[in-house]
């Protein structure tokens, strides 16, 4: 078989496959590359020494047998015979659950998860989001320090193990969606910078140099990123991307790399017939990001709403630190903003950033479920200090209340694993560095930032304590107990609504109407004929809901129809939802 490399600072370039060394040619047609012919098969081990030095692993490699330090391996994927019959299924009218594959279940393999898709098709979601799978050091992790862009975390379960998982979902009906990280790679393991200007100093972020999009050698760079995230759809069918922190990817070039990166997927979407969709998350609440690209946006079809997990995180818990001081002050009102415009920060101050922020979205050009709604993420909750989950702030009405919100409001909704229970396990951060100095480093970083909000240092988990990793995977037993089985029914009959009801999928954002009363803590609104309430307050709330003798279709706490005068009765730290006939 051919192996070729992009290496154009190197004079001289060898491939080792199987303990045979041959050495490789420029090529001709494509500057900076090298290639060669080796006797190879799935599963041989080889790797490119560049002027010498020693073996590393393939920038393109397919597998890591040995984790990110080791040789590299081929892959066959036509060795794999797909059993599942599957056309794709779309972004608008999904529901997303954000699993990370290492404590979804205490196994952490994605044969293990497989095993528990049955729970999530019968809750009623529609696409699993898997967190980053690329290497990474150790055995535990978030994924967010993946090395190896083309390949599949070995302890996991390699890339057979993800077309196994990919073909049991698609079986069941659901979609997968991956998330994948084009801002940042390594440090550990990442041998990038010996092969080609991946990165430049043109640019810095919060992980370093930034990599190259807009530099000298940037082409092959974009192109090395966009292959991948293709790979990712085509070799696994993988029904959608999550790009994580897009934020973070300085590109100053006329044509934007997410603009080339959205067109390339929908090339291929037209090529294999099946729906595939791009995700971002991005904290520029830029209208653009989810514009069309023939209307100057950059193609993306949706992207990740803080502001809206911000103002109903305040509203909840009454949390005012950092980033949610402007949502706190706003109060009702502000969540009110986001269930109708989208974004709170259009063009506004905001306290924590010490400037104006954001734009204003056009309601009438952009569809609801490009925005995607949500009460917890690995994010929010991981980045606590303790990963203390909602359920562990807020009483189980007030949880009622959250999933009412994510699930009827007119975004995509995601659930973040074990919400729909009220898991008892926290979420927190770990790690399983290799190298003890980096390891050292991120313990110590950790302790410091959350020092400085007042924490003390014991109390801080420490993320290479294998126990912080076990403390942090699901408990299957606790959705048959009290209370969390009842929350499990709540999320279950709400979900079978939101299939059922065809206004709560309605993509138009104008639609939208809200009502509130800061001070008696309720809030409402109507989607077409369905009415939403809930009662943030723990007294009950007479609510003028303007939609008499109402039909109940889904309650908390009981609640009587409302009389001819309109108006609700709603118990304390309760929800319900109602169809105007």
């Amino acid at each position: 078989m051919q192996f070729e490399v992009w290496a154009p600072q190197a004079g001289r370039v060898t491939l080792e496959c199987d303990g045979v060394t041959r050495a490789l040619e420029r090529d001709p047609e494509r500057e900076g590359w090298w290639r060669g012919d080796a006797d190879a098969r799935d599963g041989s081990r080889y790797g490119f020494s560049l002027d010498g030095g020693p073996v590393l692993p393939d920038p393109r490699s397919r597998r890591q047998p040995d984790g990110p330090d080791g040789l590299s391996a081929v892959v066959d994927h036509e060795r794999y015979t797909w059993r599942a019959e599957w056309a794709g299924r779309p972004l608008p009218g999904a529901v997303l659950y954000e699993l990370h594959v290492g404590t979804f279940t205490r196994e952490g393999t994605f044969d293990a998860a497989a095993e528990r898709l049955g729970h999530l098709a019968g809750l009623g979601v529609t696409h699993v989001e898997l967190m980053p799978v690329c290497p990474f050091p150790g055995r535990h992790g978030w994924g967010y320090e993946g090395v190896s862009l083309w390949a599949v975390h070995e302890p996991y379960g390699g890339p057979e193990g993800l077309k196994r998982f990919v073909d049991v979902a698609h079986a069941l009906g659901l979609g997968v969606v991956l998330d994948v990280v084009h801002n940042h790679l390594g440090p550990s393991g990442n041998y990038l910078p010996q092969f080609g200007p991946y990165f430049t100093d043109t640019h810095h972020t919060p992980w370093g140099a930034a990599v190259n999009l807009d530099a000298p050698g940037s082409d092959e760079v974009r192109t090395y990123l966009v292959d991948s995230a293709l790979a990712w759809l085509r070799d696994y069918r993988i029904d959608g991307l999550r790009l994580d922190a897009v934020h973070a990817l300085a590109d100053t070039r006329a044509y934007h790399f997410l603009q080339e990166l959205s067109a390339a997927v929908d090339t291929l979407a037209a090529d294999t017939g099946r729906p595939l969709f791009l995700i971002a998350e991005s904290d520029l609440n830029d209208p653009r990001m989810i514009m069309p690209r023939e209307e100057g946006g950059f193609g993306v079809q949706a992207q990740w709403n803080d502001d809206f997990h911000h103002a109903l995180h305040a509203a909840l818990t009454g949390e005012s630190q950092g980033y949610y001081a402007d949502f706190a002050r706003a109060g009702l009102a502000g969540l009110a903003k986001t269930l109708t415009g989208g974004f709170f920060h259009d063009g506004t101050y905001s306290s924590f950033r010490g400037r104006s922020h954001g734009r204003p979205l056009d309601r009438t050009r952009v569809a609801g479920h490009r925005l995607l709604g949500y009460s917890q993420t690995h994010d929010q909750v991981g980045n606590r200090a303790q990963g203390d989950r909602l359920s562990a702030l807020v009483s189980p009405g007030l949880l009622a209340c959250a999933a009412t919100l994510v699930l009827t409001a007119p975004f995509t909704p995601m659930l973040f694993m074990g919400e729909e229970w009220a898991a008892g396990t926290p979420w927190q951060f770990f790690t399983d560095h290799t190298d003890p100095e980096l390891a050292k480093a991120v313990r110590d970083g950790r302790r410091r930032e959350f020092a400085a909000h007042g924490w003390a240092e014991e109390d801080v988990p420490d993320p290479q304590d294998p126990a912080t990793r076990d403390r942090s995977c699901l408990d299957w037993s606790e959705p048959e107990r009290e209370p969390h089985a009842r929350v499990l029914a709540w999320y279950r009959r709400l979900l079978a609504l939101r299939h059922e009801q065809p206004d709560l999928t309605d993509p138009d954002l104008a639609d939208t109407k809200v009502a509130y009363d800061e001070e008696a803590r309720w809030l409402a609104f109507r989607r077409g004929d369905i009415r939403v309430a809930v009662n943030l307050s723990p007294t009950p709330a007479a609510i003028p809901l303007g939609a008499p003798n109402a039909r109940v279709l889904a309650t908390w706490e009981p609640v009587d129809t409302p009389g001819p005068d309109g108006v609700l009765h709603l118990p304390g730290e309760s929800a319900v939802v109602l169809l105007q006939d």
